[in-house]
């Protein structure tokens, strides 16, 4: 199997280590595009139904053309098997508007390793600081050209915050709006427990409906947890039993240290990481890719 994987939306395998995309493709010369990331684990490609809803929403708000789900799937099946399946990978569904002036999008999916940070972060946890992104948590009603709640191929920003955090000597951040609230991580969701009761930050405060949460929220309450969604501010992290950042690929990373302050293992993180692991396992799999 290789260790690299390249499909189109046809689904042709490339070689990977061949170029494929072009020059003036306004994916790499504006970002100009949309993108999902999902977790492939025993030879499965992950809540594959939620991050093609999402796929689809991110392209009208791009006034992209609305994407062939069937064919996107029929590429993650192809794409998946072209993956050793004993062993997770990170696959990556990119659209793009395409070449400068040609009118056609580019489509395509990629497998890879996944990255070693991830193992260290699911058994571990991670610190965390607080940043402010800039923005108020109406943004998306007062200026939805700026497409907060979209995927989109402009990360600049966010690689940005995450640079800026490891230079401090952080894993990772929590952007907080101009008015003190709480958002999300540059590729993660916030998650806190209340006793047995999980809480995000509404999506419409501008963040990115998360994959993850989502797939959490459907199996949660089978499991006598209460699932919310409410405004949060940096003190109702530290009032909280735990924090998580959830992501497709990392999963469940509890926060162990919140800008300096070291945060005591809540009695549910054992069961919380397992509950997100069965959520992914069950929700939204590609049957087809197994």
């Amino acid at each position: 199997m290789a260790d690299q994987v390249l499909v189109t939306l046809d689904g042709a395998v490339h070689d990977a280590d061949v170029p494929f995309l072009h020059a003036d493709d306004l994916a790499a010369v504006r970002g100009d595009g949309v993108f999902e990331t999902l977790l492939v684990r025993d030879g499965a490609a992950r809540t594959v139904e939620l991050h093609l809803a999402r796929l689809t929403t991110s392209a009208a708000a791009l006034d992209l053309p609305r994407p062939d789900l069937d064919a996107w799937r029929s590429a993650i099946a192809v794409a998946v098997g072209e993956w050793d399946s004993g062993r997770e990978g990170v696959l990556r569904l990119v659209l793009s508007r395409g070449r400068e002036g040609a009118g056609e999008p580019t489509a395509y999916l990629t497998v890879g390793p996944v990255a070693s940070r991830v193992a260290s972060a699911r058994r571990d946890g991670i610190s965390v600081c607080t940043l402010e992104r800039g923005f108020s948590v109406d943004v998306t009603e007062t200026a939805p050209w700026l497409l907060h709640g979209a995927k989109t191929l402009s990360y600049a920003m966010n690689m940005a915050a995450l640079r800026h955090a490891h230079g401090l000597g952080v894993d990772d951040v929590i952007f907080t709006s101009s008015e003190g609230l709480v958002l999300e991580g540059p590729r993660s969701t916030v998650l806190i427990s209340r006793g047995r009761t999980l809480v995000t930050p509404p999506v419409e405060h501008g963040i990115l409906p998360g994959t993850t949460q989502q797939a959490l929220y459907e199996v949660a309450g089978a499991h006598r947890f209460r699932c919310e969604t409410a405004p949060l501010r940096p003190a109702d992290l530290i009032a909280a039993d735990g924090i998580w950042l959830l992501s497709s690929v990392t999963l469940a990373a509890r926060v162990h240290t919140l800008d300096g302050l070291a945060l005591p293992v809540p009695e549910i993180a054992a069961e919380l990481s397992g509950l997100v692991d069965l959520a992914v396992d069950t929700v939204g799999v590609e049957e087809d890719a197994a």
